[in-house]
């Protein structure tokens, strides 16, 4: 399968790293890190080089507790970022993203791709992806990122993540998107607590099992730092562990801070996996 971002392919027949960038100065890990346009093509220039199949670009944390960022200021971070990367890679982007004035200038400068932790629910969101015409790819997220963590409760966690995101599937081809441009993320750590996300992973091949692509973002999250007691900064080895486990479960796409040794995971476990 391959998806047309905005005349930029992203070949999904093997498994993909997409690059995490934050234009912000708040997110949990890298906040503040490439908040300038500089250093952020250099970021993205570097994940590029190491193999990143699309390079996500956020310019609002949704980090438990993190500040609301008003439109105009998000677009004001990103949109610069955006249409230097699209000038000068040539790997698609995605915009993370909930807005849709923001989908709308991100994918003016050059966004191929939209990211939403809110599953197109905001306001016009849906209507405007469609419009787009762009893939979009729908997480799940259980409260607001600002309270998410504080009482996250759940029945089955697998069947109840899996249940919104084919009733969101619904909704946008009701809207007239196809499904052939959407993909599912679980959404790992939005509105979940240690042992829900560990449930999740583990059952992450029931959400492979809707026959759409799977995005699996676990880079350096607090669900790390809950099992090995390390800091942000500390959990590489944690995030490539859970990497390898949705691979080997079918996960298509590995959201990642550190994109040169999740690929180097993704590699050797798509090649056993493949073995036949």
């Amino acid at each position: 399968m391959i998806l047309d971002c905005g005349g930029r392919l992203l070949d999904l027949n093997q498994p993909g790293v997409m690059g995490i960038l934050n234009i912000t100065p708040d997110s949990f890990s890298d906040g503040g890190d490439f908040f300038c346009l500089d250093t952020a093509l250099a970021q993205a220039r570097d994940m590029v080089a190491a193999g990143a199949a699309i390079i996500d670009i956020g310019g609002e944390s949704t980090r438990p507790g993190a500040a609301t960022v008003a439109a105009d200021e998000e677009i004001r971070r990103v949109v610069p970022v955006i249409e230097a990367i699209h000038a000068e890679c040539k790997v698609p982007v995605s915009i993370d993203t909930s807005k849709a004035v923001v989908m709308r200038a991100a994918v003016k400068a050059g966004a191929g791709m939209i990211n939403d932790v809110r599953a197109l629910q905001d306001q016009d969101a849906l209507a405007t992806a469609a419009e787009l015409g762009v893939p979009v790819c729908l997480m799940h997220m259980q409260g607001q990122p600002r309270t998410m963590q504080q009482t996250p409760q759940y029945e089955d966690v697998v069947a109840e993540v899996k249940a919104f995101l084919l009733q969101r599937v619904a909704a946008c081809e009701q809207a007239g998107i196809d499904r052939q441009r959407l993909l599912l993320d679980p959404g790992f750590g939005f509105g979940k607590g240690l042992n829900h996300n560990l449930r999740l992973l583990q059952g992450l091949g029931e959400i492979v099992a809707t026959e759409l692509p799977v995005v699996t973002g676990v880079s350096r999250k607090s669900m790390i730092g809950q099992v090995l007691g390390h800091e942000v900064d500390q959990r590489l080895y944690g995030s490539l562990a859970l990497a390898a486990l949705a691979i080997w479960q079918g996960s298509l796409i590995i959201r990642a801070h550190d994109v040169a040794a999740t690929i180097d995971v993704v590699k050797m476990i798509d090649a056993v996996r493949k073995v036949v």
